[in-house]
């Protein structure tokens, strides 16, 4: 059998699990999609009730999935992951048509949008049980021309419109990619607005100092995650994100992060414990009306290819919270990538409502459809062979 046929097929590394994956990417930024992983008795490896409750169990008891997909010889710093989890318990309660947990150099994420938008069309287009067990199950309008995927991620569901072809067997029908993919997230929310960050001396970046500035304001809002957003001109890039250096920008977030980080009043979710966290900063810079600029760094300084669809369902939520914004306005949302090439992001508030907190309380939130394009990069099998000391992965240091 030749080296490459059986590769694909695990044939050549050890007799563990062999872990398939099928790449993507949106407006530049990865997603390595994992295929469903079974033990030898055909169960699946992340065990728990719930989907956080795999999530948990991925974290603390299969973190060797994550490393060796993402770190290298494999992966690299910024590499992203969307690991398919075929039952949760909103699938078997009939609100969801497949689970997923989101993966990054640093650990689990909660939301992704732009691993959504690739997911979108990776379910309508796979025909393989094994992988997705609900997918003729899936609504399709032969009107719209659409197909409909109840994604279950950890911070609750995202209903994935993906434009299809409209051949009438499923095993015909395929995702269309000169459309968009939109997505319609989970309720967003503002943590906080305006928001003094003392920046000490001897951490202010070069940028904040030639401001003759010893502190910068953030808000915070919620798009499935938490994030800091501050303008480049609060941070000191009064020229623009552009004209700056990947590790300024990355330096001044990190610090941003660090100081915020354990102010655990302006990360209360309504519902669950384990999204109480800030997840990444975004620095934003309008270029026109409803047309912005972004970078976004999260988990361990991963800079974002894309303009974030979570951190696009935040700003959109911010903006409304801050009558900048009105319902079903369209925002244009570029990421330094995106820029100039029609890949950018768009969103719009397509709704409010209160949400009740744990509390009793109850906080005003807003519903965002974000849209974008995704594309196949290529698929793996991956293996690791008998004597490789890095088959577990690694990270090297900066």
């Amino acid at each position: 059998m030749d080296v490459f046929n059986a590769l694909s097929e695990g044939k050549i590394g050890r007799h563990d699990i062999v872990v398939r994956t099928v790449d993507m990417h949106t407006s530049g930024e990865a997603t390595r999609i994992v295929l469903p992983l079974v033990d030898k008795h055909g169960q699946f490896i992340l065990r728990g009730r719930t989907l956080l409750d795999k999530r948990s169990y991925a974290k603390e008891q299969a973190d060797w999935l994550r490393q060796r997909i993402m770190h290298e010889p494999r992966g690299h710093s910024e590499m992203y992951g969307a690991i398919l989890v075929p039952e949760t318990e909103m699938t078997l309660a009939g609100e969801a048509d497949i689970g997923v947990l989101f993966c990054h150099n640093e650990g689990y994420s909660t939301m992704c949008g732009h691993a959504s938008i690739a997911l979108g069309r990776f379910l309508v287009d796979t025909t393989d049980s094994s992988v997705f067990p609900r997918r003729k199950a899936l609504q399709h309008s032969a009107h719209n021309g659409e197909t409909i995927v109840r994604l279950h991620a950890p911070c609750g569901i995202v209903t994935i419109t993906v434009p299809t072809t409209n051949e009438n067997s499923w095993e015909k029908r395929r995702s269309d990619p000169t459309r968009r993919v939109n997505f319609l997230s989970v309720p967003s929310f503002v943590g906080a607005v305006d928001v003094t960050v003392e920046v000490p001396e001897g951490r202010r970046w070069r940028a904040l100092q030639d401001a003759g500035k010893n502190n910068v304001t953030v808000d915070i809002s919620y798009g499935g995650a938490f994030y800091a957003v501050v303008s480049s001109h609060e941070l000191g890039f009064v020229r623009g994100i552009l004209e700056y250096g990947i590790s300024e920008l990355d330096e001044a977030t990190a610090t941003i992060k660090n100081l915020l980080r354990d102010r655990r009043e302006f990360y209360a979710h309504p519902t669950e414990d384990d999204l109480e966290y800030l997840y990444g900063v975004i620095v934003t810079e309008q270029l026109a009306r409803n047309y912005e600029l972004g970078a976004c760094f999260f988990a361990n300084q991963q800079l974002d290819r894309s303009p974030t669809g979570s951190g696009v369902c935040a700003r959109v939520s911010l903006a409304c919270a801050k009558g900048k914004l009105a319902l079903g306005e369209e925002v244009l949302f570029e990421s330094p990538i995106s820029l100039g090439k029609g890949i950018g992001f768009s969103g719009k508030a397509v709704g409010q409502a209160a949400l009740k907190q744990k509390d009793g309380r109850t906080i005003n939130t807003t519903r965002v459809v974000v849209s974008g394009r995704a594309y196949y990069t290529g698929s793996h099998s991956f293996v690791v062979e008998e004597g490789d000391e890095l088959g577990s992965g690694f990270i090297t240091p900066s």
